[in-house]
């Protein structure tokens, strides 16, 4: 059984305010509930139609599940995880910024390209969507527990950083014709207007993805189609 109290403080974790508040997070999912027991992050709580046996675990019917997901037909679980302090960022390697991406689904997909590229960190503004949305965190399929993500005033991180610091716009160098190096910030922007001009004057390197259609009418690329294009032109070496 699952009581009213609990089905509100649950809920509730769908508003950014709350899981800020609360220090808590949603993840739905066998699959992706079983990334997060097996990395450091912490269990709270457990609900199930089907046993994991883990502890803080509790068995509900597939109506009450429905009560508390997030999803429009909820999967076999729900569970609530403490949301991880934030460990400090460091200045080497790869290292993915996002300029106010505020698609949960991008945003999620993105994380996952950081994970399959092996970039580590990732650097979100201030105005880019949260983390631990509960569509975001779906959309990762666990690959949130294996990149560290920093929300911060971008443009005073950039200024700081002693990398190269790469962006994507229409009038950069083509990026099939440039040397990428194996350390570096890359920018990408939000979704309907690229990268803002404050951000703008923090990039060192202008790079962009040719179109090659015959009418070169398309006006852009979705940003985590764009993002996995050009990580995968850093790691080619």
């Amino acid at each position: 059984m699952i009581s009213k109290n609990q089905i509100k403080n649950i809920t509730r974790l769908k508003q950014k305010k709350y899981r800020q508040q609360d220090g808590l997070f949603i993840a739905e999912g066998g699959k992706v509930i079983k990334e997060f027991l097996n990395s450091t992050f912490q269990l709270l709580e457990l609900f199930t139609t089907e046993t994991f046996n883990v502890e803080n675990e509790t068995i509900i019917s597939e109506k009450e599940l429905q009560k508390i997901s997030c999803l429009t037909n909820a999967n076999t679980a729900l569970a609530i995880f403490r949301i991880p302090e934030t460990v400090a960022l460091s200045a080497d390697g790869l290292i993915l910024a996002l300029d106010s991406v505020r698609d949960p689904g991008n945003l999620g997909t993105i994380i996952r390209l950081c994970d399959w590229f092996g970039v580590k960190q990732l650097v979100c503004s201030l105005e880019t969507v949260d983390c631990y949305n509960p569509k975001v965190v779906q959309a990762t399929m666990g690959s949130l527990t294996r990149v560290k993500i920093y929300y911060t005033d971008l443009e005073q991180y950039l200024k700081g950083v002693t990398l190269p610091v790469f962006g994507a716009f229409m009038e950069g160098r083509n990026v099939y014709q440039t040397t990428m190096p194996n350390e570096g910030v890359l920018v990408l922007g939000n979704e309907a207007n690229g990268i803002s001009k404050a951000i703008e004057g923090c990039v060192t390197d202008k790079i962009s993805i040719p179109r090659f259609g015959e009418l070169q009418a398309t006006e852009s690329l979705n940003v985590a189609t764009a993002g996995a294009i050009l990580l995968s032109e850093f790691r080619r070496g």
